[in-house]
This record gives C-alpha cells, sequence and structure tokens, in this order.
C-alpha cells in the first residue's frame, strides 16, 4: 500500500490503515521516515481535531483501568476513541511488554474503539518519540477524542502536558505524603486531577486526598487559560465507575471555556512550535552522531571518557566548531 491509499485509508476510518500508518511513522528507517512525512502531510489538509487528553499518573494509580472505564462511557456516547499508551522500556534489552490491550480488554472489542500501545524506548517525558504524530494520525482517523496515556510518571515528566488539550493528574488516595500537591511540576501542569479509588475502605481516604489537592491547587498557580473552577480536583472510581461523568463534564467545560476566549488554537500553536525546536534539537544530534567526516563527536566524546576533557569544554568546543 502506497502513501495516497494509505492516506485514504486512514482518513476513512479504517482501522487496519491507521495501525500501518502509526507503525510506519514509529519507523527509524530513512525511507519509511520520509514516507511517514508525506503522510501526516497529506492527513495534515483535513483540518480534522479531536479533543486530545492527556492522562498521567504514578505506577499502580490504576490509569488502564479507569481508562476503559471512561472510554466506554464515551463510546457509550456514541463518540469514537482512540487510546495511545506509552509503556517503559527495558534500559537493557529496550524491549516493552504492550500489554495495554489485555488490560483495557472490554474497551479493545469496543467498535468505536481503538487501543495502540507503544514503547517509551529511551526518549523520556512519558511519552513516545512519536506519539505526537501518532495523535495526529488519529485526528486524521476521524476520532473524536483521543486519550494519551503516559508511562509511571514523577514531578518532572510533564512532555505530555506540550501535546494535550486537557491535562488529567490520576492520583492514588492515602499517599502518604499531602504536601507532594504543593510541589512545582506535574502537579502544577495538571487541569483536572483526579484521586481515583474512591471506593471501599479508601473512600474517606480518598475524599481527604482530594481536599488536600483542592486546597493546594489554589496555591500553585491561576493561569488566563483557566477559568473560575479551574485547575480542580475530585474522587472518581475506576471499579464502579463513578464520578467519571462528573469529570467529562469537566473536561468538556474547560475546552468549551478555552476554545471560546481564544486559548484553544493559542496553546495548540504553542505547542506546535514546542514539537518542531524538539524535532530540530534530535535531529541534530542524530545528524551529529552518524557525522562520518571527521567523527566530533566520538573523538570528543572519547576524549571526555578518557578525562582528558571535561563535558562541558568538550561540548563548547563542538559547538564552536558547528558555528563556524
Amino acid at each position: 500500500m502506497d502513501h495516497s491509499d494509505l492516506a485514504s485509508g486512514v482518513t476513512a476510518g479504517e482501522r487496519r490503515a491507521l495501525a500501518r500508518a502509526i507503525t510506519l511513522v514509529e519507523s527509524t528507517r530513512a525511507d519509511h521516515r520520509a514516507q511517514a512525512l508525506i503522510l501526516l502531510e497529506a492527513l495534515g489538509k483535513t483540518g480534522r481535531q479531536a479533543l486530545r487528553i492527556g492522562l498521567s499518573g504514578t505506577p499502580g494509580v490504576g490509569k488502564s483501568t479507569f481508562l476503559e472505564s471512561f472510554g466506554l462511557m464515551l463510546t457509550g456516547l456514541g463518540l469514537r476513541v482512540a487510546v495511545l499508551a506509552v509503556d517503559p522500556s527495558s534500559v537493557l534489552s529496550g524491549g516493552s511488554i504492550l500489554g495495554d490491550k489485555t488490560r483495557m480488554e472490554r474497551l479493545s472489542r469496543d467498535p468505536l474503539a481503538f487501543i495502540r500501545p507503544s514503547p517509551s524506548q529511551t526518549h523520556l517525558g512519558g511519552v513516545a518519540r512519536r506519539t505526537r504524530e501518532a495523535v495526529a494520525l488519529c485526528e486524521g482517523a476521524g476520532f473524536d477524542v483521543v486519550l494519551i496515556e503516559t508511562v509511571g510518571v514523577g514531578q518532572s515528566e510533564t512532555m505530555v502536558a506540550e501535546l494535550c488539550d486537557i491535562f488529567v493528574l490520576l492520583m492514588a488516595p492515602a499517599g502518604g505524603d499531602e504536601l507532594q500537591g504543593v510541589k512545582r511540576g506535574i502537579m502544577e501542569m495538571a487541569d483536572l486531577i483526579l484521586v481515583n479509588k474512591a471506593d471501599g475502605d479508601l473512600k474517606a481516604a480518598a475524599m481527604r486526598t482530594c481536599a488536600d489537592y483542592a486546597g493546594a491547587l489554589h496555591l500553585l498557580r491561576g493561569r488566563a487559560q483557566d477559568p473560575d473552577g479551574f485547575p480542580c480536583a475530585r474522587t472518581v472510581s475506576a471499579l464502579e465507575q463513578t464520578g467519571l461523568a462528573e469529570a467529562w463534564a469537566d473536561v468538556q467545560s474547560l475546552a468549551d471555556w478555552r476554545r471560546m476566549h481564544g486559548h484553544w488554537q493559542a496553546r495548540r500553536a504553542e505547542q506546535a512550535r514546542q514539537w518542531f525546536e524538539a524535532e530540530v534539537r534530535h535531529g541534530l544530534l542524530a545528524a551529529l552522531s552518524r557525522e562520518p567526516a571527521s567523527g566530533l563527536m566520538a573523538v570528543l566524546g572519547a576524549a571526555v571518557a578518557q578525562g582528558g576533557k571535561t563535558p562541558e569544554a568538550a561540548a563548547a568546543e563542538l559547538l564552536a566548531l558547528l558555528g563556524r
């Protein structure tokens, strides 16, 4: 299938074509990369947009369970939902389990849903290198909502906020240190904090944790792109499927307000600029690593490893040579 047929298949909403397209953009082969750029350019002309929701949280907080319950609620409303899940890769073997379809068995069988797990490989920030392009492909395929699930992340891994419209942070009750709520980092990037597992014996603890986070959010920031009442915190139970409709109403309310006040397109424009710069940085580093003429990266890297140069001095020397 050539890129024009693949673009037509994706635009028509064919799941197999979309899966092949994502495989193409994730490939590191030079010929595949060239085809992927043509495909993305063609799909970009459709002008389709989906509501991009980023979901992050620590390992074990119940992201997959929440996504399945939340996704089934959305498909029950007649919405087409794509889930892009990023699994951590082994630093030793480079492999990933990619088990999200197994954890979201009911949602994976829903005809209105599409689930695609991807390995994080060596990319930091909780998302894979080509997640943004996978989002663009899902939008081109006509999905109404794209849910981006990160790997289990910490305070500093906020890259998912740079490719979504609404950033949701999933928290667990009784974490042991509610002062985490006032730390700078991922907390201040969140538009909506959901305290999961608000059921059974943990329900009371979840209510207390939610109140603590709600108070912390008032101390963190007030942004021009936030209406009154946002960011906010609420409790949910993915197991009992409670609080999901209220969380969806919050997401819609914030998205509608940002569209109405011009923040939606401004945010997307800034995100596009940031990813352009990131692509340039990554491309330059990759080009230097492959540079065959004088092997500057290899020579200076060896000098640093042998203790002949400090990393800072070697980097300054390389940048000076490139600036000539």
